[in-house]
């Protein structure tokens, strides 16, 4: 198997988070020998929160907490420090929480040419607006407040749903467009056939 680069898009809400983590184990049976990086950008910034000693890591606390999207310098920042402390060519890169712009997209595109990495997949999570609400609204997370949640998907509406545009019209990229209100084991089923990764 060839190491794979994928990137999840998604609403908040739409599953990425456990995909990718079914995904992984997937990889780590069938693909033992080679190693997996996953860089989930919310999973870093919860990291971030949870120090609370310098000016950055508390506005940084309050503005997510707020439903405030983070500045892109801070999104680089973290993802391009998780991937020059761990990322090679020859690793499996599962990225899910960018990028939520065009901008980003560009970003992360010279970032994964630096790395060699090729045939890149986006595994597109199309989960309508009133599934997601319904997930985000019953998990347990401070930030999850009705404001918020709002304002993160019409965000997605505006900046992200692009990037899947831009994504379409790049040489070495491939989308795959997965119904996300679909099970659990559906979606990873149906990932899985995109990919044609073997059982």
């Amino acid at each position: 198997m060839e190491p794979l680069t994928l990137i999840f898009i998604g609403p908040q809400g739409s599953g990425k988070g456990t995909q990718i983590s079914k995904l992984k184990d997937f990889l780590a049976k069938t693909d033992s020998s080679r190693e997996i990086l996953d860089v989930q950008t919310g999973r870093l910034f919860r990291v971030v929160m949870a120090k609370q000693e310098t000016f950055a890591e508390k506005k940084i606390t309050r503005t997510l907490n707020e439903g405030v999207l983070q500045p892109d310098f801070l999104t680089y920042v973290l993802w391009g420090q998780e991937m020059i402390k761990n990322l090679d060519p020859d690793k499996h890169l599962l990225i899910d929480g960018f990028p939520r712009t065009i901008d980003q997209a560009k970003t992360l595109a010279s970032a994964l040419s630096f790395f060699e990495r090729k045939n890149i997949h986006i595994i597109n999570l199309d989960t309508p607006r009133e599934v997601v609400l319904g997930r985000m609204q019953s998990r347990a997370r401070a930030d999850d407040t009705p404001e918020s949640i709002e304002k993160r998907l019409a965000w997605y509406e505006k900046d992200t749903l692009p990037v899947l545009d831009f994504y379409r019209q790049q040489d070495n990229v491939q989308v795959h467009d997965i119904k996300g209100d679909d099970t659990i084991e559906e979606v990873q089923e149906n990932i899985k056939v995109f990919l044609k990764l073997k059982q």
